[in-house]
């Protein structure tokens, strides 16, 4: 038993689930077709000179990672600069950005132990000195790691780091390094508040209908990063990973101003084709009639400033 499987995502998947996607319901001819070539998300050049100069800003490093300058502090959100997840899946795009053209980070928040969210060698990259915020269970990974300094957070628990506060919010997902470890440590998502307003990184979740709460209490939300990809098969993935349409609707219960798209175009971990969560997503905010300047699509290594 996990110490947080009440918490854990249900139903929850196993190696029967694994083997029927990967492999019977291929050759029942059920699952979707493999791409062939399938197509990174583009990237824009970035030598962190806009990050070094803005006061505040946003910048997409592919995946679910991203670096802002926010309450006078350098954060990076679940940073994965490697070239493969754990040795295994190959990146489509390279990252946007990676530490060495940074300035030392402040600050970095870590969503859950899943490899391509908490990836040791790119925490060893950005280093001891920063501050690593994670949820409850996972700051032993770190310290083994060399990564000394670890403030863990519960579900609605706050961190104060000078200008910025920080409070790990619930998200509907589990954990997992090792098969005997499974939900030992909590996920969750992060509420960053500085000055200039709130951004919200959602983590790895499926829908699920705290997203209205989460805005609530921590609202209003200026930006919201939120995963649009990585969701077929459906019947394996909707408890875990939202689509483009659960994103849409999670948008609307955060009631945020700005929706910043993540989790698409770096890895291929699922089975939907490479370029539909991006196209889906537009479409989706064409037919619902938002203003289209509420929609961030960004290239991985785009900086954009954060102004209210």
């Amino acid at each position: 038993m996990g110490r947080f499987d009440d918490r854990a995502t249900q139903p929850a998947r196993g190696p029967a689930d694994i083997l029927r996607w990967r492999l019977f319901d291929r050759v029942r001819g059920t699952a979707l077709p493999r791409e062939s070539k399938p197509v990174g998300a583009p990237v824009r050049p970035n030598d962190g000179t806009a990050i070094r100069t803005l006061a505040s800003s946003l910048t997409w490093v592919g995946h679910a990672s991203f670096v802002l300058r926010l309450g006078g502090r350098l954060i990076a959100i679940d940073p994965i600069f490697s070239e493969r997840i754990q040795g295994m899946v190959k990146r489509l795009s390279p990252p946007g950005v990676v530490p060495e053209m940074l300035p030392p980070l402040d600050v970095v928040l870590l969503t859950h132990n899943h490899y391509d969210h908490l990836d040791l060698p790119s925490l060893r990259r950005i280093g001891p000195e920063a501050l690593y915020v994670v949820p409850v269970g996972n700051a032993r990974t770190l310290k083994s790691a060399g990564l000394p300094r670890v403030v863990e957070l519960d579900w609605w628990q706050s961190h104060r780091e000078g200008g910025l506060d920080l409070t790990l919010v619930p998200a509907r997902h589990w954990s997992m390094r090792a098969p005997w470890d499974r939900n030992d440590g909590l996920w969750g998502g992060y509420v960053l508040r500085g000055p200039e307003g709130a951004a919200y990184h959602s983590g790895d979740t499926g829908f699920f209908e705290d997203f209205r709460e989460i805005g609530r209490r921590c609202g209003p939300i200026d930006w919201a990063m939120l995963p649009i990809g990585a969701y077929e098969p459906r019947w394996f993935m909707q408890p875990q990973h939202m689509n483009p349409d659960d994103a849409l609707r999670a948008f609307e219960l955060l009631d945020a101003r700005t929706f910043v798209a993540m989790h698409w175009g770096t890895f291929v971990l699922t089975d939907e084709p490479s370029q539909e969560p991006p196209a889906r997503t537009r479409q989706l905010f064409h037919e619902r009639g938002f203003d289209p300047e509420r929609l961030w699509i960004l290239d991985a290594g785009e900086t954009r400033p954060l102004v209210r």
